[in-house]
């Protein structure tokens, strides 16, 4: 059977939905729904069983000779979580003892990094081994994928799992993730509400309003990239998951306007304090390293990928996927 943890989440609940399609329902998903609305993630998906975090380890004690592979997406996404140790706990040390488990029993291992760990890019955004150990993470959040990938490359077992390092990822079941959602969903409803969008200022004179660059990568084209590895388990590594393409959150509104039939209509204002320090103005994934590994599909453009989540989600009565 397959193991998808964070399997309710964003990423996670959409990969279920893709094995689905693909005739696999022999799923566990693992996660911690609390109060949140991720359940809901769950209503279209077929699979055997959930798992709640905090039973999981003993669950897998018992179970993990059926486990063929598993996806680990769930984590603490959120860049501005302050609470080091939890964030050092669950997505550093969680993560490594499920690596150890997984290798000790021969089940293939697929992890969740960020593009968080670039910090402001002073390395630039090369997924190359040798820069990791000088890679300077803007938050504690990076910092926490940062130390799990150190962890893998230190112990060199680069040749054994797979890392993801995803950047802007958007799309279909972002619903719960509360200040962390996409500014494609946000300007959806603000537009939606108030006819128009805001964006922050700039805080560096790099940059005009509105024209802070990110690798923006549509949520589906994260998941066939994840179901490559899966299925040539001969590649192993760390590797970017973007476009290679950067765009700006102007081009990102004005694709979310003309999904929208909507007229333009961007206001700038002042970025908040508590994130000018921790601000990543330009992110652009290197994807060399996944495409001379043999992954050749390309990535859906971003109005495309814009229209696909308006019109056939957001402005659906149940807009999950």
């Amino acid at each position: 059977m397959i193991l998808v943890t964070g399997g309710a989440g964003f990423i996670g609940s959409v990969l279920v939905k893709h094995l689905n399609k693909m005739g696999r329902e022999d799923i566990v998903i693992v996660d911690n729904l609390g109060k949140s609305e991720k359940w809901k993630n769950l209503i279209n998906l077929s699979y055997i069983e959930y798992v709640a975090k905090d039973d999981f380890f003993g669950w897998l004690e018992v179970y993990f000779e059926e486990i063929e592979v598993v996806f680990h997406l769930g984590a603490c996404s959120s860049t501005t979580e302050e609470d080091a140790d939890y964030l050092y706990a669950n997505n550093f040390q969680f993560s490594r003892d499920l690596a150890i488990f997984c290798l000790d029993n021969d089940i293939r291992f697929i992890y969740a990094s960020s593009a968080a760990t670039y910090g402001a890019g002073e390395m630039g955004y090369s997924d190359a081994d040798k820069l990791t150990g000088d890679l300077k993470p803007l938050n504690m959040y990076g910092y926490s994928k940062l130390l799990i990938d150190k962890w893998v490359l230190s112990n060199g077992l680069e040749n054994e799992v797979c890392g993801l390092r995803f950047f802007n990822v958007f799309g279909p079941n972002e619903y719960h993730k509360g200040s962390m959602k996409s500014m494609v969903y946000r300007a959806y409803y603000q537009i939606l509400e108030k006819g128009g969008v805001k964006l922050f200022k700039s805080n560096s004179p790099k940059f005009d309003d509105g024209e802070q660059m990110r690798d923006f990568v549509y949520v589906k084209d994260v998941v066939n990239v994840i179901l490559w590895l899966w299925k040539n388990e001969k590649v192993n590594g760390i590797f970017n998951v973007g476009t290679g393409n950067a765009k700006s959150w102007k081009q990102l509104m004005q694709g979310v306007f003309k999904a929208m039939d909507k007229p333009e209509n961007i206001e700038f204002i002042e970025m908040p304090e508590n994130l000018r320090n921790s601000y990543q103005n330009y992110t652009c994934a290197d994807m060399g390293k996944l495409r001379a590994a043999g992954y050749e599909k390309e990535f859906t453009s971003l109005d495309e990928s814009v229209r696909d989540y308006v019109q056939n989600y957001l402005a659906k009565e149940f807009p999950h996927i």
